[in-house]
């Protein structure tokens, strides 16, 4: 999970993501004109209602942001059984995923338009994840497939631990 900024003529747009680590799809998202706790509260429960995650088995990971730290958040985190994770402070690099993600939503669309509106940029925002990202973008981490697809090719019959290479049952 994480927050990043785009600019409009208006004023600026916050988008906060929950990106699953298994698929790479976006689970959770959330815009507003704001970084107080209730954008990235919003996003946990987008991704806690589209993923309905087992309780005490999900870890949701984030940076130590006042948003994620946050009552609010808190509260949320414990009242749909995930299990928080925080990353040390200053190190980019324990969450490559969301960071990976935020790269590829300013090459692919942000650095491509200007927008006047803090709704155009929402609305563009929403199509891209929405419509092109998680249902069509291909991933070389998940052979080659959308993050939609790479779900629908796990097989349901059989459980799996979403930590990359970890075995079923340890």
């Amino acid at each position: 999970m994480d927050i990043t900024e785009h600019p409009t003529a208006e004023a600026k747009v916050y988008l906060a993501v929950v990106v699953d680590g298994f698929s790479r799809m976006v689970v959770g998202w959330s815009i507003a004109d704001h970084v107080r706790a209730e954008l990235v509260v919003d996003a946990l429960q987008m991704a806690n209602w589209r993923c309905r995650p087992t309780a005490g088995r999900t870890v949701a990971h984030s940076d130590r942001g006042a948003q994620y730290t946050s009552w609010a958040f808190g509260r949320r985190l414990r009242a749909a059984g995930l299990l928080g994770s925080m990353g040390s402070i200053g190190d980019c690099f324990d969450n490559s995923v969301v960071e990976s993600f935020f790269g590829t939503l300013q090459r692919e669309l942000l650095d491509e338009h200007q927008w006047s509106t803090r709704q155009q940029l929402a609305l563009a925002v929403f199509e891209w994840i929405e419509a092109w990202y998680n249902p069509r973008r291909r991933h070389s981490y998940s052979k080659m497939l959308s993050p939609v697809d790479y779900e629908a090719a796990r097989s349901p019959k059989q459980p799996h631990d979403r930590h990359r290479g970890a075995k079923p049952g340890r």
